[in-house]
């Protein structure tokens, strides 16, 4: 997602010499602007970062960190607008959130991540109200998307957008929710009647937050669609959907400054985990190739069960991992989300997270291997790896539908997965976290860490 970004800074950093040279310093500014410019952050962004980059540098000393220094710390003041970072609970549950934006920018889809994220990540009872009944097939997805997140969903094709919501707030309060998401209609342009409709379950409703989805791939147009809802209805944060797919990603750098008001989310692919908290100092980290840690941590400590690692760990101590280990660690894996964030998250490996692009532990060859090759596995065969001699590695090729060499390579990976299990699970289930945290650092030469 910021691949471009980052390798843009990379590049214009290596145009900073370690003396005091003015030279230097103005052929890194205006690399930086072509830098930015081409990753579509707004021009006036643009000018506002490179001045202020430029004035800093030199009040500080010319230097290689000094410019990073300026660089990041005017990156922050860009992204950081006052506001809510993040989901931010109400006082008294439930918090009301009212979801806002045009169709097919992606909102109904949003705002079932959303929910996926306050059940899983912060362990809240979540309801969705389905009030989009202009579109088509709308509710019926939102039933699809709340079944397989197993949220609650309050819908009724029949009642109108207004007798919907006074219900859905009304059991969420007497049912003890903690929160409620409503989905609203979206239209293919701003019109009145739309603007109208948002204004009636504004009233009803009085959400604590309005949040306004914006198609990170319409670029400016997401700004300027924003800074209308904003005039017209008020929204208090934005979530930039379909930001994977957005190969430059220079629209959020300026849209909360923009818009003046704070970026809270960004949609980084199509899985229900594919939902990212965006707080700007995490995020200045991941421009300047330092990773994102923190986030990292958070997403793996909501999604590994404990119990299980630990059980999992005395079993590996044992030399017990088996097949049926591997695929419970798989499943586990998949509730992560998509490899290419995941990726993005790790210090230095952002080039690599491009390169693997939409990678799914479910469609992958080596994955559809051993999948296929335990399937062909006795109850005796799954339980006990070293059972596997080279007469049944033969039956469970032909079982697969797999070749010897398929079968060899598939029981490398599984020994290769034994191993990252153990780091996974160690330490009573911080194996991960502590594995991660050793990454840190990062970031370009000399820059600040």
């Amino acid at each position: 997602m910021f691949a471009s970004i980052t390798e843009g800074f990379k590049n214009t950093v290596n145009k900073i010499r370690f003396r005091d040279d003015e030279k230097a310093l103005k052929k890194a500014v205006d690399e930086l602007k072509k830098s930015l410019l081409k990753s579509d952050v707004f021009h006036k962004v643009t000018k506002e970062i490179v001045v202020a980059v430029e004035q800093e540098t030199k009040e500080s000393g010319i230097g290689r960190d000094n410019f990073l220094r300026a660089l990041k710390n005017q990156l922050t003041a860009i992204l950081t607008v006052k506001g809510n970072q993040g989901f931010v609970f109400a006082s008294k549950p439930p918090t009301v959130v009212l979801m806002s934006g045009l169709q097919g920018s992606g909102k109904t889809t949003t705002t079932g991540k959303l929910a996926h994220f306050l059940k899983t990540q912060k362990k809240k009872k979540v309801m969705i109200i389905a009030a989009d009944l202009q579109r088509l097939a709308a509710v019926e997805q939102l039933r699809q998307i709340a079944a397989k997140i197993e949220v609650e969903l309050v819908a009724d094709e029949h009642a109108t957008p207004a007798q919907i919501v006074k219900e859905g707030l009304q059991r969420a309060e007497a049912e003890l929710y903690d929160v409620v998401l409503i989905d609203t209609a979206g239209r293919l342009a701003i019109d009145a009647e739309l603007m109208d409709e948002l204004a009636v379950i504004k009233q009803i409703a009085s959400p604590d937050e309005i949040f306004y989805v914006a198609d990170s791939l319409s670029g400016q147009d997401a700004v300027r669609t924003a800074l209308s809802f904003n005039e017209k209805v008020g929204i208090t944060g934005v979530i930039l959907s379909k930001f994977d797919g957005d190969s430059k990603g220079g629209v959020a750098i300026g849209l909360s400054h923009q818009v003046g008001v704070p970026l809270r989310f960004i949609g980084v692919g199509e899985k229900m985990e594919d939902l990212e908290q965006f707080i700007p100092e995490r995020i200045v980290n991941r421009l300047m190739g330092a990773g994102d840690i923190e986030s990292l941590v958070e997403k793996t400590s909501a999604v590994i069960d404990e119990k299980q690692a630990k059980a999992i760990n005395k079993k590996i101590k044992k030399g017990k991992f088996n097949f049926n280990d591997f695929l419970d660690q798989l499943e586990q894996m998949k509730k992560l989300g998509s490899m290419k964030s995941l990726m993005g998250m790790i210090p230095g490996m952002g080039a690599m997270a491009k390169q693997i692009g939409d990678m799914d532990l479910d469609n992958s060859d080596e994955i559809r291997y051993i999948k296929a090759m335990i399937c062909s596995m006795t109850k005796k065969e799954r339980e006990d790896p070293e059972l596997l001699t080279n007469s049944r590695k033969r039956r469970l090729a032909i079982g697969a539908g797999l070749d010897q060499v398929q079968v060899n390579r598939a029981l490398k990976q599984f020994k290769s997965a034994a191993k990252l299990a153990k780091q996974l699970s160690g330490k009573g289930g911080r194996g991960m976290q502590d594995m991660m945290k050793q990454m840190q650092g990062g970031g370009f030469p000399g820059g600040q860490r």
